[in-house]
C-alpha cells in the first residue's frame, strides 16, 4: 500500500494519506503504531480519504506534553493543518481512541462521526496501575523491557499461540517510540476521566469491542456506549484489543452500516 507521507508546515505533526472522498482520520493505540490499520485501510481507501496521524512521539510527531488537553490541541492542529473536511469520520483504537474521544467532547462540531474500537473513557485502579508499571519499567529500562507487556494487552492468549511472531512485532514498533511521550500518554491515561463528558457529546458515536480485550474489556467500553446519547455498541468473538489487525473483515462489516453516506 503506498501512502503519501504528510508532515505540518511547523514540522511536529506527521502523518499517511491514502484515498479519495470523504475524510476519515485514524488515531492508532498507544502499543502500536499507524500500521496496525493496514489490513483495513486498503478497503477504506476505496470510498474515503484516509489520514492516518501519527500520535506525539511516533513517526516523526513530536511530543506534546503529559496533558490530555495537548492532545486535544493537537488533532486539532492536525485536522487544520492537512485540511480535514467538517464532515470527517474519526476513528481511534485504544489511547488513540481516547484522545478520539476527548477531541469529540471538546471539538463536536469539527467531525461528523466518531468510531472508537476497544476504548476507556477513564480507568479503575488496577488498570491505572498497569500504566504506572509500564511508564516506570520504560524510565528504567527503556521500550524493550515492556514487549511481553505489550504483546498480552494487545492480544488474547490464543491469538499469540497462533502468531507467536507478534511478540517481536510488538518489540519493533516499540523500539520506535520517544520514550518520553510514551510515558506522558502512560500519565494522561492514568488521570484520564472522560466520563462526566460523555452525556454532553452530540457526535453519532459507534464503540466496537473485542470480546477479549484485556486493555480495555468490554465493561470499559460500555460505559461510553451507554453514556453517550444514541451510541451503538458491537462486540467482536474471540477478539482483542486491536480488531481492524486482528479481525480486519469482522471490524470492516461491524463499521459499514455506521460509516456508509
Amino acid at each position: 500500500m503506498v501512502t503519501n507521507e504528510l508532515t505540518a508546515a511547523s514540522g511536529r505533526i506527521t502523518a499517511a494519506r491514502v484515498g479519495k472522498g470523504r475524510d476519515l482520520v485514524v488515531l492508532h493505540s498507544l502499543l502500536t503504531d499507524r500500521h496496525a490499520f493496514d489490513p483495513v485501510v486498503p478497503e477504506l481507501s476505496k470510498r474515503f480519504r484516509v489520514t492516518l496521524l501519527n500520535l506525539p512521539g511516533f513517526h516523526g510527531s513530536k511530543a506534546v506534553g503529559a496533558a490530555i488537553d495537548s492532545y486535544v490541541s493537537f488533532v486539532r492542529d492536525a485536522l487544520d493543518e492537512f485540511e480535514v473536511g467538517r464532515d470527517a469520520i474519526l476513528m481511534g483504537n485504544g489511547y488513540g481512541g481516547t484522545v478520539a474521544l476527548a477531541f469529540a467532547i471538546a471539538y463536536g462540531e469539527c467531525i461528523s462521526r466518531l468510531v472508537l474500537a476497544d476504548v476507556a473513557a477513564g480507568f479503575p485502579p488496577a488498570g491505572k496501575q498497569a500504566f504506572r508499571v509500564m511508564s516506570e519499567k520504560v524510565a528504567g529500562g527503556g521500550l524493550d523491557t515492556i514487549a511481553d507487556i505489550a504483546a498480552n494487552r494487545v492480544f488474547h492468549a490464543a491469538y499469540l499461540a497462533k502468531y507467536p511472531q507478534a511478540l517481536e512485532e510488538r518489540r519493533a514498533v516499540l523500539l520506535k517510540i520517544d520514550p518520553a511521550a510514551f510515558r506522558d500518554a502512560c500519565a494522561i491515561l492514568v488521570d484520564a476521566d472522560l466520563v462526566p463528558g460523555l452525556p454532553k457529546l452530540e457526535v453519532p458515536t459507534l464503540v466496537v469491542c473485542g470480546e477479549l480485550d484485556q486493555a480495555t474489556p468490554p465493561a470499559l467500553n460500555k460505559v461510553i456506549a451507554d453514556k453517550v446519547p444514541g451510541a451503538r455498541y458491537i462486540e467482536l468473538k474471540a477478539c482483542g484489543h486491536c480488531p481492524p489487525l486482528e479481525q480486519p473483515h469482522e471490524f470492516l462489516a461491524a463499521i459499514e452500516d455506521f460509516i456508509k453516506p
